[in-house]
């Protein structure tokens, strides 16, 4: 479309004035997130909708929630068994489908195995399972949620996570699951699977954030060619009930100073700051206009000083806490 206004017509330039004024609003209010390369070929967006919730009206506005989401540009979607909103995800998906606003081929959907399901012959069948949920034949990116494993009960299981990862590989040799990859594991357990399977995990989920910033094993995972998608990027930013929340906080000055630098708020500012660092951030939000700002984010990039600035707030202190399970044999967080 060319737009130009026509000589020929008042009238016509006008209207052709408005085409372009209401494509540019569109441009603003929907932005897709560039894709990078997998390990196994694959690409995945660089930025995700976060789903984890324990409001149960998040869950109950889940669908729609999918639905605003891909509305404002969001193409990968990141969910879990434990999440326990699967089914909502799924239906959101098939009514964002149904609507003709994309295709399954566009969207990018990862979910996670939970640890009672650790066992070789148990993560297909855990997977089938999801997909019923989701209502899909296959996820872009399967993910075993954490190295421990659990029994039904919720007590510690030994189930070796090398014969989990046995049923992980089957589960992309099937075609249930285009990638595969981890979540919280450490450099030593991801080298124990590189060393003793036949598939690299595409993928490590961990926390990162201005206060947990994980420079070691990021750069672990990225030497090895492991994508690293970060969970909780914003940290402790609008923590209201967690006693001596390190900083940054949402309003502290170092972030508002990058942020009027760029015309951005603080919480963009550190999305950029995880993409900029190569990681993949995955924000939350059932808000329309948060989703909407949290993935508008692609239209600046911070300085390799800004970026060693921001990361001056690393205390190595977790949103997520790990401390009952700091007796499992395979507790992954006591080291890098």
């Amino acid at each position: 479309m060319q737009c130009e206004p026509s000589v020929d017509s008042e009238k016509m330039a006008l209207a052709t004035l408005t085409v372009c004024l209401l494509a540019a609003i569109h441009v603003v209010v929907s932005v897709e997130a560039p894709k990078a390369g997998l390990n196994d070929g694959n690409m995945i967006p660089t930025l995700a909708l976060g789903t984890y919730s324990t409001n149960e009206s998040d869950r109950a506005n889940m669908r729609q929630t999918i639905i605003d989401a891909i509305e404002a540009g969001y193409r990968h979607i990141d969910t879990a068994s434990l999440y326990k909103n699967e089914e909502e995800i799924g239906q959101g998906i098939a009514d964002v489908i149904k609507k003709g606003l994309v295709k399954r081929e566009d969207l990018f959907i990862t979910t996670k195995l939970w640890n009672d399901k650790h066992a070789f012959d148990q993560v297909v069948p855990a997977l089938k399972e999801s997909l019923k949920r989701l209502g899909l034949d296959y996820v872009d990116l399967y993910l075993i949620h954490t190295p421990g494993a659990q029994k039904a009960d919720g007590t510690f299981d030994n189930i070796d996570y090398l014969d989990t990862w046995r049923g992980m590989q089957e589960a992309k040799k099937q075609g249930l699951a285009k990638s595969i990859g981890v979540s919280n594991f450490n450099s030593a357990q991801i080298q124990r699977i590189i060393d003793n399977s036949e598939i690299v995990p595409a993928v490590n989920e961990i926390e990162v954030h201005p206060a947990l910033t994980q420079e070691r094993l990021i750069s672990f995972c990225q030497d090895k060619g492991i994508t690293v998608m970060a969970y909780s990027p914003f940290g402790f930013m609008v923590a209201r009930d967690v006693q001596d929340a390190p900083p940054p906080r949402i309003d502290e000055p170092v972030l508002v100073d990058i942020g009027k630098k760029y015309g951005k708020s603080t919480s963009q500012v550190v999305l950029r700051y995880l993409i900029d660092r190569g990681t993949i951030p995955i924000p939350k939000s059932t808000n329309k206009s948060r989703l909407q700002q949290n993935i508008d984010v692609f239209d600046f990039k911070l300085t390799p000083e800004e970026i060693v600035t921001i990361s001056k707030f690393n205390q190595n202190r977790r949103v997520l806490d790990n401390s009952d399970w700091k007796d499992h044999p395979y507790y992954p967080f006591n080291m890098d």
